[in-house]
């Protein structure tokens, strides 16, 4: 049975203690499993896009291989936003969670998918209804795919 997929939920496959060896043992299992879907979110824009257009572009042809980044914030997820999208990849995705702020009007082209939601935990910072319905509302128009997770810890 297929099945959706998350690689690294409490990691990042793309840091850079991680030997580019063992991200191509990995890739290389996705690769032969291929009647599933995986997701590899990651903040390392940069290391993932100069792999993915090197010595792992035989992983950005994968079509079931989703490279996704998380996009906090302006100043630093949007960055991972303009990254992706200058990343070859089959599918890009976007993980907005957690949102921490209003990101405006986001260029959501190259993008199939948005994930959005809120902060979780001790501590939890507010993730405004009109941030998450903003997204919804771009997603909307651009024709994107919108997933909401969660309100987050707050509500």
């Amino acid at each position: 049975m297929p099945k959706r997929i998350f690689i690294n939920s409490m990691s990042d496959l793309f840091h850079e203690d991680i030997p580019t060896e063992y991200i191509v043992k990995v890739g290389r299992m996705m690769e032969a499993a291929n009647w599933h879907t995986y997701q590899i979110l990651t903040k390392r824009h940069d290391r993932l896009r100069e792999l993915l257009a090197g010595e792992l572009n035989w992983m950005a042809a994968l079509r079931h291989v989703w490279f996704g980044v998380s996009v906090e914030d302006r100043q630093h997820g949007l960055p991972r936003l303009k990254s992706l999208q200058r990343t070859p990849a089959q599918v890009r995705f976007l993980s907005l969670e957690p949102l921490l702020e209003d990101l405006g009007r986001i260029d959501l082209r190259k993008i199939e998918w948005v994930i959005v939601g809120g902060e979780s935990g001790h501590g939890a910072r507010p993730m405004k209804e009109e941030w998450a319905v903003s997204i919804l509302r771009q997603c909307e128009a651009a024709g994107v795919p919108f997933f909401f997770k969660q309100w987050g810890g707050v509500r």
